[in-house]
C-alpha cells in the first residue's frame, strides 16, 4: 500500500483587486484576508456577480450606444442580483457619457499582465480599453464597491496597470472608474513611482509571510 501524499502546497498569488484590497486593510485584518485568499485558491471557488455588467457597459461602449445595454442589463439578471445593478447603472452611465460623443470612443483589447513584486505574482487585468478619436487610449479598471476607493488602493490599482501598460494596453494611460460615483481616477502628476514601488514591494513581502503561516 503507498502512503497518502499529502496536498500540492497552495503557492502565494494575488489578483490586482485582492492585492489592493489587501494593501487598504490595517493591523489584524491584513492577515485574516489573506488567509481567505488562500482558502479561496485552495478550493478554486469564485464568482463574479459583475459579469453581465461588464459586458453591458462594454457594448456600450462597442457599439457606440450611450447607455443603452446598461439600461436593460438590470432587468435581464437574476432577482438577486437585480439590486447591485440598479445600483451601479447610473454612476456608469454618467461615466459613459463623461467620454464624449458615443461615435467618438471606441473599445479596444486589454491584455491580462503578470506583474512581480519580489516574488509574489499579482495578476494585472483591466476589465477593457477605450481609444479615442484623437488616438489617446484608456485602460480601465472598475471599482464597484459601496465606498469610494482609497488613495492607498487607487496608486496601486494605476501603478501596477502603468508598469505593465506595454503588455496591456501599448501607450495607453491607467484608469481607475469608480462606478457608483461615475468618477475616474487618474496618477496625480506629483506621485513619485520610486515611492510607491518601495511601498508595494514592502507590501508584498509581508503579503507572502501572512500566506505562508496561514498554511
Amino acid at each position: 500500500m503507498t502512503a497518502p501524499t499529502s496536498a500540492a502546497p497552495v503557492t502565494p498569488y494575488a489578483t490586482l483587486l485582492g492585492f489592493t484590497r489587501y494593501v487598504d486593510r490595517t493591523g489584524p485584518t491584513k492577515a485574516t484576508f489573506v488567509g481567505g485568499l488562500r482558502r479561496q485558491r485552495a478550493s478554486r471557488h469564485g464568482f463574479n456577480p459583475h459579469g453581465q455588467f461588464v459586458k453591458a457597459l462594454k457594448a456600450d461602449v462597442a457599439f457606440h450606444t450611450g447607455g443603452t445595454h446598461l439600461a436593460q442589463v438590470a432587468d435581464l439578471v437574476k432577482p438577486r442580483w437585480r439590486p447591485l445593478y440598479e445600483a451601479l447603472v447610473p454612476g456608469a452611465t454618467r461615466w459613459l457619457h463623461s467620454l464624449g460623443e458615443p461615435a467618438g470612443v471606441d473599445l479596444a483589447q486589454t491584455r491580462d499582465a503578470l506583474a512581480m513584486l519580489g516574488d509574489l505574482p499579482v495578476k494585472i487585468n483591466p476589465q477593457f480599453g477605450v481609444r479615442y478619436a484623437d488616438g489617446r487610449a484608456e485602460a480601465i479598471r472598475l471599482h464597484f464597491d459601496e465606498t469610494p476607493p482609497s488613495e492607498e488602493a487607487t496608486l496601486a490599482t494605476l501603478h501596477l496597470m502603468a508598469r505593465h501598460m506595454d503588455a496591456v494596453l501599448p501607450h495607453a494611460e491607467p484608469v481607475l472608474v469608480d462606478v457608483r460615483r461615475g468618477e475616474a481616477h487618474r496618477m496625480p502628476a506629483d506621485v513619485k513611482p520610486e515611492q510607491i514601488e518601495q511601498w508595494l514591494a514592502g507590501e508584498a513581502a509581508a503579503f507572502r509571510a501572512i500566506w505562508s503561516t496561514a498554511a
